[in-house]
């Protein structure tokens, strides 16, 4: 496989598609302001078609290429997935002027939260608030906050923790939310550039809601399909937390597995090879190949349902806002260069994957060749080891 190029043109194109998105306000269940973002920028690409289904996912569909050799032999889909939503609060109720109950959902600790500011998105205003308290679900975690707000703030309004838009500080992406709109904004950027030249092979993106409650529209997606189809190979986007093995900086990696499940071997092989093979043409591109233990990702439910899934994702900082060498909520961060090598290996996937075949062919094909090339030697030396009766 010849690799693909990237033209550095891009790239400013995808800054701003990852600083605009991580700039928008969400929380589980309330990432209507994404969705509201979605349609704009596929409105404003019309090679692509939005649909969704009864539970709120988003599926942007661009077709392949027309008259190519490829695209007349029906490829299966590539779809890359990623998730809406992020650790967040939803206003439930004013019980004073300037007291505010609200749920919480997602995985934070308990001690991050008394004292951090947090700020509430409603209907274009925007309110500062504190957190003045807490109340725990079964996990031991806080699914309740009480909060001093400045104005009164609607009922059903995201809130997120208090750390800024989407901006660069050198080779960083600093942001009050990287995972999972680091990862949305990746797969966009990938469409962004194939609409330019689409490639032989259906390409898709599947934005999920809910996922930091327990993948909750990825769930629904599966058991539901009427956006997915058994035929499709999927691509799970996650920002993760970042292991001494699998450090920022190092490229984007090809995610085996995470704490709950292994992801397709074969499926892994593949991506695995396009990235040696780009990194051999392009000394810049950098990737690694690790199972990220930090989590689970949706990887694991499209599997559960017997889904060709393999997962690409970047190192995460403070996971989930928490900073743990400081103790207490802090912007979440990825490096640049890790993310910009994502968007290029999901282009080369986008670009190659009619190419793939099931079950190992590649791998296979290498092992074949070995034994083929051996196997006199092995057959010899099994005689010579014959005992003499044997011989005969």
């Amino acid at each position: 496989m010849t690799p693909t190029t990237s033209s550095p043109s891009f790239s400013a194109a995808r800054l701003a598609i990852l600083e605009e998105l991580c700039s928008v306000p969400t929380a589980p269940f309330a990432e209507q302001a994404v969705t509201c973002y979605v349609e704009r920028f596929v409105k404003s690409r019309p090679k692509l078609r939005l649909t969704r289904d009864r539970f709120g996912n988003l599926l942007i569909e661009l077709p392949p290429r027309k008259n190519s050799r490829a695209s007349r032999k029906n490829p299966p889909r590539w779809v890359f997935t990623a998730h809406t939503d992020h650790p967040g609060f939803v206003a439930d109720a004013m019980t004073d002027p300037h007291t505010l109950e609200a749920h919480f959902r997602g995985g934070v600790e308990a001690e991050y939260f008394t004292g951090s500011r947090v700020r509430f998105f409603d209907s274009g205003q925007e309110t500062t608030a504190t957190v003045t308290g807490y109340r725990t679900g079964e996990d031991g975690r806080p699914d309740r906050a009480t909060l001093r707000v400045a104005r009164p703030v609607a009922p059903g309004t995201p809130g997120m923790w208090d750390q800024g838009v989407g901006r660069v500080r050198g080779k960083r992406f600093l942001s009050r939310v990287c995972d999972d709109l680091a990862g949305a904004a990746a797969a966009l950027a990938m469409l962004d550039e194939l609409c330019r030249k689409p490639p032989a092979a259906p390409v898709a993106v599947l934005l999920t809601r809910a996922e930091e409650v327990g993948f909750i529209g990825a769930i629904a997606a599966s058991i539901k399909p009427t956006l997915l189809r058994k035929s499709d190979r999927l691509i799970p986007i996650e920002c993760s937390a970042a292991q001494p093995y699998a450090p920022q900086g190092k490229g984007a990696i090809i995610r085996i597995g995470d704490r709950t499940s292994v992801f397709n071997s074969s499926l892994s092989y593949f991506l695995t090879n396009l990235a040696t093979e780009l990194a051999k043409a392009d000394k810049t591109f950098q990737y690694q190949r690790a199972l990220m233990p930090g989590g689970t990702c949706e990887a694991t439910v499209y599997d559960v349902y017997g889904f060709l899934a393999a997962s690409i994702c970047v190192p995460l900082g403070n996971y989930h806002n928490m900073d743990k060498a400081k103790k207490k909520i802090a912007p979440e961060f990825i490096d640049l260069s890790d993310w910009h090598n994502m968007v290029r290996l999901f282009v080369e996937v986008a670009r190659h994957g009619h190419k793939y075949e099931p079950g190992h062919q590649q791998l296979k094909q290498r092992l074949e060749t070995r034994f083929e090339k051996w196997s006199g030697m092995l057959m010899e030396g099994a005689r010579s080891q014959e005992p003499e009766s044997h011989k005969k």
